[in-house]
């Protein structure tokens, strides 16, 4: 496998690119920068690989947080869940791991891998299985186009490790593993099935770690040249720019495992006058004006800081924030007829179709952007 190392500066801009991604949930990206650099700091490497520089028989393991973000911001990991959660599955599958990667690039579920991939010395595949951030573990495109539901393991901070050796489908995964994250406090770090390189290559969003990059790039950027930020990033994106204004009101609750609730933003400027609610569930769902759907599930509705071009998680989310809503196009592989079923607004409980915004996003391999290798 042909391999590039991240520096701090990379770090800093793939958090902000899963900030973005993460359409509102995926967990903390800031700590989880904060420990990824402390890997850095301590003379341990991240090492990135492309989905299509892996064996064909590689064992790759798919790692990151599962809970109520908001819980997450005060409950912060140990560090050294991810370790137990891989050598759990080693044991368990009886071979080594050779890669890990993020189940969601959105958010610091984005990061997490690096972190135990930098102390265990493996390397990080540039893809993952969502291209953005879901709430319920069986929303990838690991699951959708067949991945085991066993074994899975579950870790806490604690010391605690949860493996389930038998699932009957991922929807009963994913209330096996919501019960037992709620168990363990509302956070916890969970890792699935392994699967083969074949597997995450024909399977995986590609290169959503390079498009995390490219997008905090681009803000970072804009910031420098005292240019529009969110605009940057809707070009760069070929997204669409729903309203900006005003947090008026916010309403959350942790309910299941997960966070609840919803947004309301009044137009400013050029949108005076205008309201845009916005649906929770860890992440943003549906965004309606005046009952009219205007983007859902599964492209992402993103919402950032309309000076700054910071992504505003659904947890930091209060009024009187002067905020940009975006959407974003879907990756081709959330949009199939099978992928709908589990991601789909009906997924959510909604009683309408996906109706798309654009074509779906395509992301290029990491060296497009500068990094070394």
């Amino acid at each position: 496998m042909t391999f590039w190392n991240l520096k701090e500066t990379d770090i800093d801009r793939i958090a902000l690119g899963v900030g973005i991604l993460g359409t509102g949930g995926g967990g903390n990206p800031y700590l989880a920068s904060l420990m990824a650099k402390a890997q850095l700091l301590q003379g341990r490497e991240i090492k990135m690989v492309r989905p299509a520089d892996l064996a064909p028989d590689a064992m790759v393991l798919a790692l990151g947080g599962i809970g109520a973000p908001t819980v997450g911001i005060e409950k912060i990991e140990e560090g050294d869940e991810g370790v137990r959660v891989l050598h759990a599955m080693e044991r368990l599958i009886g071979r080594r791991i050779d890669a890990v990667m993020a189940d969601e690039i959105g958010g610091g579920n984005g990061i997490a891998p690096m972190i135990t991939a930098a102390k265990l010395g493996l390397p990080v595949v540039d893809a993952d299985g969502m291209g953005r951030a879901f709430p319920e573990v069986q929303m990838t495109t690991f699951f959708i186009n067949g991945q085991s539901t066993a074994p899975t393991a579950l870790a806490d901070a604690s010391g605690n490790v949860v493996i389930v050796s038998q699932a009957t489908s991922p929807e009963m995964l994913e209330k096996l593993m919501r019960a037992g994250t709620v168990a363990m406090g509302c956070t916890a770090h969970m890792g699935t099935a392994p699967m083969s390189g074949d597997f995450v290559r024909r399977f995986g969003v590609p290169h959503t770690v390079s498009q995390s990059w490219r997008l905090g790039d681009t803000v970072l950027n804009a910031r420098a040249k005292k240019t529009n930020p969110v605009a940057a990033v809707l070009e760069q994106e070929g997204g669409a720019l729903l309203l900006q204004g005003k947090v008026v009101d916010i309403g959350r609750k942790i309910e299941g495992g997960f966070v609840r609730g919803r947004l309301t933003v009044a137009g400013l400027g050029t949108f005076s006058g205008r309201l845009l609610e916005v649906d929770i569930q860890n992440e943003y769902l549906v965004a309606r004006e005046e009952g009219k759907i205007l983007s859902m599930v599964p492209d992402l509705i993103c919402i950032m800081d309309s000076e700054t071009g910071r992504p505003v998680s659904t947890e930091e989310q209060r009024y009187g924030l002067r905020v940009s809503v975006i959407a974003i196009p879907s990756p081709s592989l959330l949009r199939t007829e099978l992928a709908l079923a589990s991601v789909g607004p009906r997924a959510f409980g909604y009683d309408f179709d996906f109706v798309p915004r654009g074509q779906p996003t395509v992301a290029r391999p990491v060296e497009a952007y500068g990094l070394q290798k």
